[in-house]
């Protein structure tokens, strides 16, 4: 089950790919403010069902791990550095609901509708502060 202990938000990100433009609130985790340091990246996402992820500069041990997200939910995966964006179902999925293929950890959410997602280009990605 994917827990989310704290509220507080350590900060807004965008989400940006030519015209679509989304906004993500971060958590308030060490792990949202290491990644909201190493902004602005531009990257080429790699796809996995409705989930886009690329890897980045950063080390980190989970300390909240699920298998389980939601739709919208940034998570960070340690196996392979990434930086994940779940907007839909993934292979793993028996819903509507992404499931990771091994453990991650959230550090934010998209604010409003992360199906736009589907839309952007994943080879053209630009992740900067809001």
């Amino acid at each position: 089950m994917n827990k989310i202990k704290s509220v507080v938000m350590a900060g807004m990100i965008k989400i940006k790919s030519h015209d679509i433009e989304l906004k993500a609130s971060l958590l308030d985790t060490s792990l949202a403010k290491k990644i909201h340091s190493k902004l602005p990246m531009e990257v080429s996402a790699e796809t996995w069902g409705d989930e886009y992820y690329f890897e980045i500069p950063i080390e980190h041990e989970l300390s909240e791990g699920t298998l389980e997200l939601n739709v919208g939910d940034l998570a960070f995966w340690p196996d392979g550095r990434c930086f994940c964006i779940f907007f839909g179902p993934t292979p793993l999925s028996f819903s509507e609901k992404p499931v990771a293929a091994s453990e991650v950890e959230v550090f934010g959410k998209i604010e409003g509708d992360a199906k736009l997602l589907s839309l952007i280009d994943p080879n053209q990605i630009l992740i900067e502060k809001a």
